[in-house]
């Protein structure tokens, strides 16, 4: 049985090799690529306004990755005056190899929800809040951070761009290669997967696929969209997809 991964480079590509490594047949179809963000050139004057104590938030590896070559050709740094968070793991620890700053972020399940949960996010009543993202996706962090007080600024760092597919061209591709599993790891491409693929391929192989997500809300909209056997991870990072790939007995079928 093979695993089809989703998730784009270089993620996607990293869990396949570590998949192939553990002797299981994997193949990787990124469904988004990444850009500079529209607003990058505005990112200087945004983390100069910081004040002490003021609030700013990671929401991505890649937010990482696009402000700090930007940060890098004006010669300027990550500014410690504010307090940092990130939405995950990964998105921490990226920020911190590359600021030496300390950051917040949930251990547990890796969210908007859980994130806000922190006692640090309580008070925040006249602090401004940076928000470091990609295009649009869900408004719930700045949203809540507005309704507790806070002054909420967006900064789009990198773009996230479909990449274009013959869909039945690749849906009869990966059904002749036995792909029986799937990993999703955003709601935006779960979408585009389902879209993707003709009905007939739907109805014979995609949503009879197992599709292994990230969070129960994904798991949610997988169901709805007619998937069967949703599997959850407990994080996003390609540690928590192999654990959860192994855990619910994959390797043995």
């Amino acid at each position: 049985m093979s695993i089809l991964v989703t998730r784009p480079s270089p993620a996607g590509d990293d869990l396949v090799r570590r998949l192939r490594a553990l002797g299981r047949e994997a193949w990787s179809l990124p469904l988004i690529e990444f850009s500079p963000g529209r607003e990058l050139q505005k990112l200087p004057a945004y983390l100069h306004s910081l004040d002490e104590g003021d609030l700013a938030f990671v929401l991505s590896q890649h937010v990482v990755e696009y402000a700090s070559a930007a940060l890098a050709r004006e010669s300027l740094r990550w500014p410690a005056q504010a307090n940092w968070f990130a939405i995950g793991r990964t998105s921490a620890l990226a920020f911190h190899q590359a600021s030496n700053l300390p950051i917040i972020y949930p251990r547990d399940r890796e969210s908007s929800e859980n994130l806000l949960q922190f006692a640090q996010l309580q008070a925040i009543s006249g602090r401004k809040a940076l928000i470091l993202r990609g295009n649009g996706g869900r408004e719930l962090l700045g949203e809540t951070l507005s309704q507790r007080g806070a002054t909420v600024t967006y900064c789009e760092c990198y773009q996230r761009c479909k990449k274009h597919y013959d869909g039945a061209e690749e849906a009869h591709r990966w059904q002749s290669r036995g792909v029986k599993t799937l990993v999703v790891t955003s709601a935006e491409m779960l979408s585009q997967l389902w879209a993707m693929v003709p009905e007939w391929y739907r109805n014979t192989w995609l949503l009879r696929c197992r599709l292994f997500v990230v969070s129960e809300r994904l798991a949610t909209q997988a169901r709805e969209a007619g998937w069967q056997d949703v599997r959850i991870a407990d994080n996003a990072d390609n540690d928590a997809l192999l654990r959860a790939l192994q855990q619910h007995e994959i390797w043995d079928e």
